[in-house]
Parts: structure tokens; sequence; C-alpha cells
């Protein structure tokens, strides 16, 4: 199995409004992350805009319907297609996340949430096992937003995050916004979600928006708001390097704004870590 070497950069989502602007220019990232799905046919413009952006940049491949958390186990149809896609694009890596998706007839495209139990533990691992397998790689894992908990849950989130990337080999996507909405949510510290992750097994950070409310909801419609800019600062110094990337999948503004998010996290990135070395 591929291991996953570190990546220090700091890229964008690549959306259909801005693929102008990709092939027409060098767009000032290190790397587009793309939703996997998307792309899993044998042609269109789509694939082809991918192809193209890939000949000048790096890409992330990442799903969003594996279903590790699924006890019915992974669609083998699924795991095909993406391997045919990774084995055509040769991203830096392919992630997904840590939900189920589906049943064995419905395929809900929400990122459903589990129990926290050693049962569901074994479920996944299992799930990940046979996906790295399948992939001929090691993969990356994103902690879920979330807006309800299991009485059956027998762990916290981070520890089942340790464990699961332990036993598998996988590393983890950290995403800061999630961290946030699901600690609003649930009334756990953010800090010590931060503190129970195992820093040497994160290689990609996602930075977006959410609407507050009674429950804070993970929209991606939005800037990246102070209080996930202060926890990616607390956070980013102890990472090393890491992918950092802005996600905005809804009310996508011009690319000009997106690039100017990016800048505020290199320079947060720049400023933590120089304090740390001193």
């Amino acid at each position: 199995m591929t291991d996953i070497s570190a990546f220090g950069g700091f890229g964008l989502g690549l959306r259909r409004d801005h693929y102008r602007d990709f092939l027409a220019c060098d767009v000032t990232v290190d790397f587009v992350e793309v939703i996997s799905e998307n792309f899993m046919i044998d042609g269109g413009r789509p694939l082809r805009v991918l192809e193209q952006v890939r000949a000048k940049l790096p890409v992330i491949l990442h799903g969003v319907s594996l279903s590790v958390g699924s006890a019915h186990g992974l669609d083998g149809d699924h795991l095909v297609r993406l391997r045919a896609l990774a084995d055509r694009i040769e991203p830096l890596w392919v992630s997904d996340h840590l939900c189920w998706t589906r049943t064995s007839a419905h395929n809900s495209h929400d990122l459903l949430p589990l129990p926290l139990t050693r049962a569901a533990m074994d479920v996944v691992c299992a799930n990940i096992d046979r996906a790295q397998e399948v992939l001929g790689r090691a993969m990356l894992f994103e902690n879920p937003s979330s807006y309800l908990t299991f009485p059956e849950d027998e762990m916290a989130e981070w520890e089942f995050l340790a464990e699961m990337s332990r036993r598998t080999g996988c590393y983890l996507l950290l995403d800061i916004n999630n961290i946030y909405v699901s600690a609003c949510n649930h009334g756990f510290a953010a800090a010590d979600y931060l503190s129970g992750i195992p820093a040497e097994r994160v290689r990609q950070v996602h930075l977006a928006g959410h609407t507050p409310g009674e429950i804070v909801i993970d929209t991606h419609d939005r800037p990246v708001c102070d209080a996930v800019w202060n926890l990616y600062e607390s956070a980013i110094g102890t990472l090393g390097d890491v992918a950092v990337m802005i996600e905005r999948d809804d009310a996508i503004p011009p690319l000009a704004e997106l690039l100017a998010e990016l800048d505020r996290a290199r320079a947060i990135a720049a400023t933590a870590r120089a304090e740390l070395a001193i």
C-alpha cells in the first residue's frame, strides 16, 4: 500500500464557476481539490478540464459517497470507478469522510453520523482496509460536522479517529470548521479535540464557513468566520507540513475573494510556526 508523504501547500476546491480562471492563467495555489464523484465518468467536459488543470497543478480527490460506516460494506462498483479515476489523475491522495451515506438499496447523498462504539470501529476499519487495498494506497478521512450524538457512544470522536488511523494506517483530513460546528452543537471544548488528534497523522486541513444559530450548520456558503480562524491558528503550528484548503460549495464568490482568504491562511500559518520556532 502506497504511503502518503507530507505536502505543505495552500489550495482551493476546483469548482465549475472558476474553470475558466484555472484554464486561462496560473492561479496562485499549490493544489486543487475536487469532489471525486463528479469525475467518476468516462468522459465529458468536467473530466477534460480536470486533466488540463492536473497538467499544471497537483490534485486531491475528495469523496462524499464511500460510506465507510456502512454495515453492508462498500460498493464494489464505486471502488472500481474511484480506482480508475485515481489511476487517470494520479492525485496527491484520495480522501473521504468518517460517516455512512447509504444502505444496501439507497444512497442518501448525506454525510450521516455513526455511533462512536467499538462495534462501529470494527465496521469502519474493515471498510477502510478494503478501500485502501482496492485503491492500492493509504487514504485520508475527514472528521464530519455533527448535529446529534448516540446514547451508545463509548468514546469521543477524536479518540475514534485516533484509533481508526492507528488500526488501518489511514491518515486524517482535519476540518477545522467541522470541529467548531460540532463543539458548538454538543458543548465540548474544541481544544480537547485538537489535543486528542494525532498530529503526525494529519495531512490536510479544511477551512470553511457555516450558518450560525441555535444549531450551527456546516453550509460552506460564506467566508471563514473569526472563531474558526482562531481555532486554525491554535492548530496549524503543531501540525507540520499539511495541505490547507478553503472550501466553498455554495454562493461561490469571484476567485479573487477565495484567494484573499487563502492568503490569510498562509499568513496565519507563517506567524504561528515562527512563534513556535522562537
